[in-house]
């Protein structure tokens, strides 16, 4: 999920009027009525090639009566704990009050990286009122205006370059592998059983894991990071505010990851929960290795390796060049073929084939199965290379990319996949005009 950045502030100041804008959708209702949000909301924007996670949240009001401030103010004070940084937003046009100092000290004491954000500054009268906002002790102040996006850019411009550098400080020397899945599928069990010994507590109740756990891995001439994380719900059955930072935790390290441990439940199945997980990674180009759990418990006479393999793959149609492994925490049945398999799907990932090979081998294959002409126009593919990336790129160089069909960038990758072994790693096929 990148960089957590939360949205506080008192009522009515503009937050969701500003976190629509940077999302560039209406996923918070904006009223003229102090606290209609109520829930959070979250979603990313991207800047400079860079993207950032937004939490919009409640209005904040310390020591209020009403029920449902309360919960509103739990919730912010959730979000400033599990955020990497902090926009407080101000009202320029009703200049300071006791709700802003209120949130001064709460912020103050938290300790993040706070972006102050003076909104509502439709005019140049309202840009001095801006200054006003400097006694809350903040040494830069950011006039902004939702309505029209006035300042924003600036505002972001600081956002990414935190970002950039909170990244740099936490630079991936190590294979990242995180292990991802619904809840009580057996994925802290993993963990413990692989760094022999309790790492993380595993119970039968479902949402004991938290917070995403790293581990560094040493052993059998392997090296790693491992990382525990929280089971992911539905976001419709996300009802507990902890659990909801929760699955943004563990979303964001299937994000940050280089590999995906996807835990399933062998006595519920490839569920519609773990369809999506699976979906997650495939978007985000990451290594796939896909372990089916508690198979000790599984009548072996219903069910076989062959039946639940094919039923998995079928889902997961057209991408099924993945591993899967059936497996028992409880018993270590496989569990070493599960470190042997995911260090695999990391070296396909970082496999880099040198360009005068995939031409001398892929130029001939595109002759003799040329792209299909379209409206009459003959497509010649001239010349194709990896991109320099993190997962594999492959770009392929074109008179009329316009008008090649997906099921022939399926053909090529289906080539490479055959000719040079991306198993477990999703490829980006790139038609670019010559």
């Amino acid at each position: 999920m990148g960089y957590i950045v939360a949205i506080i502030g008192r009522p009515n100041v503009g937050k969701s009027t500003f976190f629509n804008r940077m999302v560039e959708r209406r996923l918070a209702i904006v009223d003229k009525t102090s606290g209609v949000t109520r829930d959070r909301h979250y979603a990313t924007c991207e800047w400079n090639g860079k993207t950032i996670t937004l939490i919009d949240t409640g209005g904040y009001l310390e020591n209020h009566l009403d029920k449902f401030q309360t919960e509103i103010d739990k919730q912010v004070v959730l979000a400033i704990e599990q955020s990497d940084a902090i926009i407080f937003m101000v009202d320029t046009q009703e200049g300071i009050n006791s709700a802003d100092m209120d949130v001064t000290k709460l912020l103050f004491k938290s300790g993040k990286i706070v972006y102050l954000v003076a909104n509502k500054v439709d005019n140049n009268q309202r840009l001095q009122f801006a200054s006003e906002f400097y006694k809350l002790g903040f040494d830069k102040i950011y006039p902004i205006s939702s309505i029209n996006g006035f300042g924003t850019g600036e505002l972001l411009d600081d956002l990414v370059k935190h970002n950039s550098n909170a990244l740099n400080e936490k630079k991936m020397e190590l294979p990242h592998f995180a292990i991802v899945g619904r809840p009580n599928a057996g994925k802290s069990s993993l963990l413990n059983v692989l760094v022999g010994t309790q790492r993380s507590i595993v119970t039968d109740k479902s949402g004991t894991t938290r917070d995403s756990i790293d581990t560094i891995y040493k052993k059998y001439n392997y090296h790693f990071k491992l990382i525990d994380t929280a089971g992911i719900r539905k976001k419709s059955k996300v009802k507990d505010d902890v659990e909801f930072y929760s699955v943004m935790r563990a979303v964001r390290s299937i994000e940050l990851c280089d590999v995906c441990l996807l835990m399933i439940d062998a006595k519920t199945g490839f569920q519609g929960q773990d369809q999506n997980i699976f979906w997650l990674a495939h978007r985000n180009y990451k290594g796939i290795v896909l372990l089916v759990n508690k198979w000790d418990l599984i009548n072996k006479q219903e069910d076989n390796t062959k039946t639940t393999e094919k039923k998995i793959r079928e889902i997961i149609a057209p991408f099924v060049d993945v591993p899967i492994l059936f497996i028992s925490c409880r018993t270590k049945q496989r569990i070493f073929k599960v470190l042997e398999t995911t260090m695999k799907v990391h070296e396909n990932r970082a496999k880099k084939i040198a360009t005068n090979k995939l031409n001398q081998i892929m130029l001939p294959i595109i002759e003799n199965s040329p792209p299909p002409s379209t409206k009459g126009k003959l497509i010649k593919i001239k010349y194709c290379s990896q991109l320099p990336t993190k997962y594999p790129q492959f770009v392929f160089y074109c008179n009329r990319p316009q008008y090649i069909k997906d099921a022939y960038k399926r053909f090529l990758e289906n080539q490479i996949r055959n000719l040079f072994d991306f198993t477990g790693t999703p490829i980006q096929i790139i038609l670019r005009k010559k």
